[in-house]
């Protein structure tokens, strides 16, 4: 259990959420390109798969993959967040919850997952000392052999070395490891990790 509060909570700024909201709703509205992540673990998944996302934020990845047909679980620590991502996208189950404490079967949520994205710095933004935690209790919700997609900087509070520490204590395995969304090769000048992990 996480024992203090993500860093999304204690490191942002009074309104940061809301500001984070509209910048989304105005990249939307502006025609950007706001599909990448999930066009990558919809490349990984059969059709009509399980898929959770999360630290979903307003929606934009979990709603991507309902529309292509995917029954997408979405969670979130932000109530803020969550209020947009089912004010500006029907369809997917949005839920507040902190992913440290993640257990989707008390709230009536049984299937493990075909994928688990965690898009947008997610694993920044826990609390100090959570990772393994995070990734234990998403690792705990995979299918058999199911792929855990993990996305962030390199340059901000959790180095590549810490998080395959975490990985690995969580009982992960690196699968592959690319430099962006759009599949560029990592190399070790990469300031941006994308990670596939399946359970050992």
């Amino acid at each position: 259990m996480a024992t203090t509060p993500p860093r999304w909570i204690t490191d942002t700024k009074p309104g940061h959420s809301q500001w984070y909201v509209e910048r989304f709703r105005k990249m939307a509205a502006d025609g950007d390109d706001l599909g990448g992540e999930a066009r990558f673990i919809d490349a990984m998944v059969p059709r009509g798969a399980h898929v959770l996302d999360a630290g979903c934020g307003p929606g934009r990845v979990g709603a991507y993959l309902h529309e292509a047909g995917h029954r997408v679980v979405g969670v979130d620590v932000d109530p803020i967040l969550i209020a947009a991502a089912a004010d500006d996208h029907r369809g997917p189950q949005w839920l507040v919850g902190d992913l440290a404490e993640l257990d989707l079967p008390v709230r009536g949520i049984d299937e493990k997952f075909d994928a688990i994205v965690c898009a947008g710095n997610v694993l920044v933004f826990v609390a100090p000392g959570s990772e393994t935690q995070v990734l234990r209790r998403l690792a705990a919700h995979l299918k058999d052999d199911a792929p855990l997609v993990v996305g962030f900087h390199t340059n901000r509070h959790l180095t590549l070395d810490a998080f395959d520490d975490a990985a690995t204590d969580a009982g992960l395995r690196l699968d592959l490891r690319l430099a962006s969304w759009d599949i560029r090769p990592w190399t070790p000048d990469s300031d941006w990790a994308v990670s596939i992990l399946r359970r050992v």
